[in-house]
């Protein structure tokens, strides 16, 4: 029988690091409120504007990027480029925790203007306004979360997964790590849910996050769902502290028995546990556009510039190794938050002629439709990953279905200041 062990020693410096690459898709508040003591005061329960000094973007990224994604992207990227290079219209997303009590949260958002991402049925929505007892609480196990289009096919379902939005730049304020004490909401950008949508992980699944810092994905995996385990996986020891404080801030002891913290290399996983899981989320290390973009010196920025080129053989390397860890009919998501077509499409491209047993799903009628009104999808690259004008995606463009089941990118537009961030599900067949 398998040993499950919650909280593992601290292992020797990992062979990869994720510090200077890993995606951070929670807000920067977030970082700062896991370091706050328990003496400090909360803020104020209240919408307020996000009110950022401009920081200065960095040359040498932002020229890195012009010549690249003006390439890849066209006319799209003049629009992101603006988008990008002013944080204070960056929105940021409010997902909710079900297993802390909410009073009347989602009454506050709703009355500030802010509004369900996801399709709510009313028996769902009235159990998030409710206060139950700890041991309600505890056994707070909702079925999975439906994607918007499966809600007519399940008219008597439960999504738990609650996120809201709001069409301007406005948040919430952040609640600081409290031991013993559950939070109850999650600041993200909110495409950084769409991999754990497209995850579509049930109740009793075995779930792996391989590069699971800072635990965002992994709290909204438990929103979604109740697995049966739920390995979050973090080689670094900092990051991996930190997403254990997240983990004990948004999830009950009754769940750890099912959620557990490992510190191994991510790339030899299916050694030790090839075919054992049902899911794997693969967010990988990446050129983080929003956080490279204001490397603090040009130094910074040509350094990481220089390690970029290293990525894609790494995001393969542990794309292939997720493969090889799902059981047979099992599913792969591959995500990254950058909009760069190496990273993205042409790591999915190899792996597809590298691991024969690898087929790519279509993810437009799942969560591209439902989402369109919230997102904005670029096309897919050609095979030369090179065009010279591009627009959005809209609901009628006609692209080809193998273009399609590569994966979805959401790029960052001025009213949709989600993203960037790319995903793609693959399920090993049989």
């Amino acid at each position: 029988m398998r040993q499950i062990i919650r909280f593992p020693p601290l292992l020797p410096k990992p062979v990869w690091r994720l510090c200077s690459f890993r995606c951070h898709t929670g807000s920067d508040h977030d970082a700062a409120a896991v370091q706050q003591s328990e003496g400090e005061a909360e803020t104020q329960n209240k919408i307020k504007k996000k009110c950022k000094r401009k920081r200065p973007s960095c040359p040498a990224v932002l020229d890195h990027f012009d010549r690249q994604y003006g390439e890849e992207l066209g006319d799209l990227w003049t629009s992101a480029r603006t988008a990008l290079l002013d944080p204070r219209s960056w929105q940021y997303g409010v997902m909710l925790n079900r297993f802390s009590v909410l009073t009347d949260i989602t009454q506050k958002l709703q009355s500030q203007g802010f509004s369900a991402l996801l399709p709510q049925t009313n028996s769902s929505a009235s159990l998030c306004a409710s206060s139950p007892s700890t041991e309600e609480k505890d056994s707070m196990l909702i079925p999975h979360c439906l994607l918007p289009h499966e809600l007519h096919h399940h008219p008597q379902s439960h999504p738990s997964l609650q996120c809201y939005i709001h069409p301007l730049s406005l948040r919430f304020p952040s609640q600081a790590h409290r031991p013993g004490r559950l939070k109850q909401y999650y600041l993200l950008n909110a495409a950084s849910l769409l991999p754990v949508l497209a995850l579509q992980v049930r109740d009793e699944d075995r779930v792996l996050d391989l590069c699971s810092a800072p635990g965002g994905k992994a709290i909204a995996i438990m929103q979604s769902a109740t697995p049966a385990f739920l390995c979050c996986n973090e080689p670094d020891p900092h990051r991996r502290d930190w997403l254990t404080k997240t983990l004990e801030s948004f999830l009950p002891p009754s769940l750890n028995s099912r959620v557990t913290v490992t510190g191994r290399d991510g790339r030899l996983i299916a050694q030790t546990e090839a075919g054992f899981y049902d899911k794997v989320l693969v967010d990988a290390p990446c050129s983080n556009d929003r956080s490279w973009l204001y490397s603090s010196s040009n130094q910074q920025g040509a350094q990481r510039l220089k390690n970029r080129e290293k990525l894609p053989s790494l995001q393969a390397q542990l794309l292939r190794s997720a493969l090889s860890a799902v059981r047979p009919g099992g599913v792969v998501v591959y995500s990254t938050c950058t909009l760069s077509s190496y990273e993205n499409w042409a790591v999915v491209e190899k792996i597809l002629r590298d691991f024969p047993q690898a087929e790519t799903e279509d993810l437009w009628e799942d969560i591209a439709i439902p989402l369109s009104n919230y997102f904005t999808f670029s096309p897919p690259p050609g095979q030369n990953h090179i065009h010279l004008k591009k627009s959005p995606l809209t609901l009628d463009s006609t692209v080809s279905t193998r273009h399609h089941r590569l994966g979805l990118l959401v790029v960052p537009q001025h009213g949709k200041m989600w993203g960037p961030m790319f995903v793609s599900r693959i399920r090993r067949i049989e």
